[in-house]
């Protein structure tokens, strides 16, 4: 029994009590409720003995007994009351099987009710450290929420329940934790930082932790990101540059970038490559055609009061363009909401957001009105979305923005003419097909593998991730629609 105890817990012993029965064992609640039930041989005789059992726990708890027993449709019910610590109800242990019952069995589950209960203690105990650990795994990812979505006041505000406070400036480090659990990560990850990193367990990649460092040079801190992957032997780190707590979502994209790039590394952590953000050199011309283009949308109102603000369908919206069919995740929502959602959003703006080109200017709008460097001009006047749409040919042609697409593609070098694994053509002819790998590869003539593993060279050579999202295919669509637009010189 007490090797039955340490290894199987309270469901082994109760399997090896029903056995020894021939019968049905089990622990139940005070007020009947079956706790844990079983039968080694399930059967007719099994029938109805869960209400048996029930029916007895019930009659022990109301006369304050610690152990009955009665016969009932020619079986036979034992009950015991287990002891159990102050804060917790005890169970009560019900035997049930034919009559007669096996010899002795009296004395087995009088000596088996000891390590039942101590069991059943240890159990309710990581049953309520475990509820507790995920309240708390669910309250530093609804911070991380608003923190993406720039709440930065309630997220303080929630925050400070948890520990550590939340730092500004930060740096945001992504670890993929390949062999290990990722609590077990958590815990190194914590260690090395002397508790003062936000950790927060990614709620649509089931491997990934995001760390929230901060940022202070000379510090421990500053090191987490390739102290974990030199700790870890088999966890991948990417790591962004150092931003204020408003541009945490910024922070995670370049962290998750430069994971793309740490994959193909052999110290398996890679920090983010200096780039300025296309939202930073559209100023406030940038600022004014976001406003424009998104008016439609954050002046909705819902007819309903359960559907929908503008609010909720702009964040659901940066969501799904982050994350594609994973935002289901990040939102705690069902597929089918996403749809829906997703259908009145491009109603609402007059755009097809299964075009990576209104995905790319969706994006752009998103990430400029995210930015609160950004002058907020008034509007010149207020226009329809299409009208904000092909306004966007405007904003690429300003000289900076040209400047940021050539910086954007210079890793890949000048384009060979007439040339099908030129990096430029390959890249041109994903994004043409909507960033789809089966109609790429039947446009290049090459199989599928063959175009991941061209983009999945090209990761490495521009340091963002293109085939997992976040991708950096809508920068990419823009950095080439800018240099169509103003030329190659």
């Amino acid at each position: 029994m007490h090797g039955l105890a340490r290894s199987g817990g309270s469901q082994e012993l109760l399997h090896w009590v029903s056995g020894r029965a021939d019968g049905w064992a089990g622990l139940l609640g005070g007020d009947g409720t079956v706790l844990h039930g079983v039968a080694r041989a399930p059967g007719s005789s099994a029938v109805g003995s869960s209400a048996i059992a029930a029916e007895g726990a019930r009659e022990l708890t109301a006369l304050g007994a610690r152990s009955l027993s009665f016969d009932r449709d020619g079986r036979t019910a034992l009950f015991y009351s287990l002891d159990a610590p102050p804060d917790v109800p005890a169970p009560v242990l019900a035997v049930v099987g034919r009559r007669p019952l096996p010899e002795g069995l009296s004395t087995l589950l009088a000596d088996a009710a000891l390590p039942l209960a101590l069991c059943w203690a240890a159990e309710t105990v990581e049953r309520k450290r475990r509820r507790v650990d995920l309240a708390e795994s669910r309250g530093r990812e609804a911070v991380l929420h608003l923190l993406m979505t720039g709440q930065l006041s309630i997220a303080h505000q929630v925050a400070g329940a948890l520990k550590p406070s939340l730092p500004d400036p930060v740096r945001v480090c992504v670890v993929e934790c390949a062999g290990r659990d990722r609590d077990e990560v958590a815990r190194i990850c914590a260690d090395l930082s002397g508790g003062r990193s936000w950790i927060v367990r990614c709620p649509v990649y089931a491997r990934h932790l995001i760390l929230i460092v901060p940022a202070r040079p000379g510090q421990a801190d500053g090191r987490l990101g390739p102290q974990v992957a030199s700790v870890v032997d088999d966890c991948v780190v990417g790591i962004s540059e150092d931003l204020t707590l408003a541009d945490t979502a910024t922070a995670y994209r370049q962290a998750f970038h430069a994971l793309a790039v740490a994959r193909g590394l052999p110290e398996r952590h890679a920090h983010f490559g200096s780039a300025p953000e296309l939202a930073l050199v559209t100023g406030a011309e940038g600022a004014r055609w976001a406003d424009a283009l998104l008016a439609p949308l954050l002046a909705h109102v819902p007819r309903r009061g359960q559907d929908p603000g503008s609010q909720e369908l702009a964040a659901t919206l940066a969501s799904w363009l982050a994350f594609s069919s994973h935002a289901t995740e990040h939102l705690k929502i069902h597929r089918n909401t996403l749809a829906a959602r997703l259908r009145l959003i491009g109603e609402l703006l007059g755009m097809d957001l299964n075009k990576v080109a209104d995905q790319s200017a969706l994006d752009l709008a998103l990430c400029i009105r995210a930015t609160p460097a950004l002058p907020r001009p008034a509007p010149r006047q207020a226009g329809a979305a299409s009208e904000a749409v092909r306004s966007l040919d405007g904003i690429l042609r300003l000289p900076a923005v040209r400047a940021w697409a050539a910086q954007q593609l210079q890793p890949l070098g000048a384009p060979v003419a007439g040339g099908s694994a030129d990096p430029h053509t390959t890249l041109r002819t994903w994004l043409e097909h909507e960033a789809q790998l089966g109609p790429a590869a039947a446009a290049l003539r090459i199989s599928v593998p063959g175009v991941r593993k061209r983009l999945t060279r090209l990761e490495t050579v521009l340091q963002r991730s293109l085939l997992r999202t976040p991708s950096a295919r809508y920068d990419l669509w823009l950095a080439f629609r800018a240099l169509d637009l103003t030329g190659p010189g």
